[in-house]
Order: structure tokens, then C-alpha cells, then sequence
């Protein structure tokens, strides 16, 4: 392909992430490479949805430079290492998918896999935690990258895939998510059948007070409700558009009080509220809370002590709330 029909393939892909719900909003990245010294990303903070070939950023690997309207994703880095770690590695991936999310928080021992799928994903590997975007977490990733590992889970963060074609980094991700589906603790996966949305006179409330409000459930939001615990920053996602937690309330009145200075309530017997400014982060805020509680539950039931630190999560949330959210309304 050339690099018109690259661009066309990476934007294709965004599509197709969101679709599956292997991202939401704008989170995570996607490159495809050029030549040996150069690769095409995804932009910094641009919605998928509105995501063109001319937004796609030309990177130079050796001398970091790039091309293009737009600045390159803040992962760059890791997309770099991936190139020059595998010669024969053309297309790679970022997501924030549900399952493979909560499953890096407790590594690759707890997977259930077969040596099949093994090898289908290229081999497997768990990089060390590290904030977005920095030295460190490139690092991290390179060190499971040496090892011979094409597919990563980043702790905290998310996954890392490699492939030798669009189709295949595709393939992966997906078979990916079913084996970390499989191996989730805390909750049979068969109950869980995605977001739904819970009517009534709590969320009639909360929408005349908050126009973007919504009330919703999911299997893992209903066991973290029921428990009555506070869930707390395990993901990196979760402390940027959330804070430190996601506090456990009695009633609607007390989710309202809530909401009035925090995005995300759980409710006894109830589910979860959520409100943001628009109708698209509203959605994109109730996949993160239904993340956030899977990977809680997965955690607890694991003995794991999985949380992030006070100092990382105020400073990603602060960096989010000063440059990445009011990225993502300049370019919208």
C-alpha cells in the first residue's frame, strides 16, 4: 500500500476499535509503518468519528520529528519500540479494552490460556507500570518486546499489539479480550451483557438536574453497588476522567449532591449515575465506570492490591482536565 491508502487504513481502524468497544472517546492510538525509519499515528486528543487522512501525523523514529496538522499521540514511544523491536511488524495497536485491562492488573499468570492461542498472539508478555507517554513506560514495554512477546498488557493501562498486517493486530486484540473474558475472578463473564440502562424516577431526576445525566447497570457495577465499597483508581483512564474514586451512595438525592462536583455515583440497588457535558462523553464515561468496577471486582476476588498512587492519580487527572479535555473540545 501506499501512504494515502495507509492513512485511509488507520483512520478505517479507529472505526473499528470504537465499534467493538476495544476503545471509547479518544483513548488509545494506532499506527501503521511507513519505511524503516518512519510510521503513520493517530493524533492526539481527535475523536475517531471525525478522524480524516489528513489528520493522520507522519513520526520520524530516529530524530522524533513529525508531520503533519496535528500533534502525534503521546504514545509514540511505545509504538517506536514496537517498530524497532520486529522488522516484520507493520501495524500496531493501542486499546483500553474492558477484560485485558483488568487482567494486566494481576498479570499473565492468571490468564487462562492454551499454548494455540499462545502463539496466535504472537506471545504474551506484562510490562511494568509507567504514566503515559513516558520514558519509563517505553521501557517497560521494550523489556517484554526483547523477550519476543508481539502482544503486551500494560499494568494499569491497557494493551500493546502488534501485527504483521492491520487484519492480524486486529485478530489478536479481539482473541485477546476472550481469553481475559475467560479469566476473569469475582464474576461468571456469561452474566455479563453489557451496559443497560436503568429507568425511573432516580434517573428522571438527575437528567432535570444534569442534562447529560444517565443511570445505568452492568454486572459489574451491581456487584460493586451491592458491596457498598468506594471503588478506587486501579486504571489509568479511571483517574483521568474520574479522580482517586467512585463513592458508594443510598439513594438518588445522595447521588445528586454527589454529581454536583463528581462525574461518576454508584447507588445501592440501584447501578451507577454518570454526568458529563455531552451525550458522547456520557456513553464513553459509563464504559469507564463499568471498567473500573470489572476490574475492582477482578482484583479483590484475586487478593490483589492493584491501586494506583495519590500523587499519580491527582496528576493525571490534573493533566487530563488542563490539556487533554481541552485538546479533544479545540479540535472537536
Amino acid at each position: 500500500m501506499d501512504e494515502k491508502e495507509k492513512r485511509k487504513l488507520v483512520v478505517e481502524t479507529g472505526k473499528e476499535l470504537l465499534r467493538t468497544e476495544l476503545v471509547a472517546r479518544t483513548w488509545g492510538n494506532i499506527s501503521c509503518r511507513l519505511d524503516s525509519d518512519s510510521f503513520l499515528i493517530t493524533p492526539s486528543g481527535l475523536d475517531y468519528m471525525q478522524m480524516s487522512e489528513d489528520d493522520i501525523v507522519l513520526f520520524h523514529m530516529e530524530s522524533g520529528e513529525w508531520e503533519g496538522k496535528h500533534r502525534p499521540s503521546s504514545e509514540k514511544r511505545v509504538h517506536t519500540a514496537a517498530y524497532k523491536s520486529f522488522d516484520e511488524v507493520e501495524f500496531v495497536i493501542h486499546t483500553h479494552q474492558k477484560y485485558a485491562t483488568a487482567l494486566g492488573l494481576t498479570g499473565t499468570d492468571s490468564l487462562v490460556i492454551t499454548e494455540d492461542e499462545r502463539k496466535k498472539l504472537g506471545g504474551i508478555g506484562l510490562a511494568s507500570y509507567g504514566l503515559s507517554g513516558t520514558k519509563k513506560l517505553s521501557r517497560a514495554v521494550t523489556e517484554v518486546f526483547d523477550k519476543g512477546a508481539k502482544t503486551v498488557l500494560m499494568v494499569h493501562h491497557g494493551a500493546l499489539i502488534c501485527g504483521r498486517t492491520k487484519e492480524e493486530a486486529m485478530e489478536r486484540a479481539m482473541l485477546l479480550e476472550d481469553i481475559c473474558r475467560r479469566s476473569i475472578k469475582g464474576m461468571d463473564a456469561a452474566d455479563d451483557h453489557g451496559i443497560t440502562v436503568v429507568e425511573g424516577e432516580i434517573r428522571d431526576d438527575l437528567r432535570r438536574r444534569f442534562p447529560q445525566a444517565d443511570v445505568f447497570r452492568s454486572a459489574a457495577v451491581d456487584i460493586c453497588a451491592a458491596a457498598g465499597r468506594d471503588v478506587y483508581a486501579q486504571i489509568d483512564d479511571m483517574a483521568q476522567m474520574i479522580g482517586k474514586s467512585i463513592p458508594v451512595v443510598s439513594d438518588g438525592a445522595e447521588a445528586a449532591s454527589v454529581l454536583e462536583r463528581r462525574p461518576a455515583v454508584l447507588i445501592k440497588d440501584t447501578g451507577a449515575a454518570v454526568r458529563t457535558e455531552t451525550e458522547d462523553d456520557t456513553e464513553a464515561m459509563k464504559l469507564l465506570v463499568d471498567k473500573a468496577c470489572l476490574s475492582f471486582v477482578h482484583t479483590q476476588a484475586s487478593g490483589s492490591r492493584a491501586g494506583l498512587g495519590a500523587v499519580d492519580v491527582a496528576l493525571m487527572n490534573f493533566i487530563y482536565k488542563h490539556k487533554y479535555s481541552g485538546r479533544k473540545q479545540e479540535e472537536s
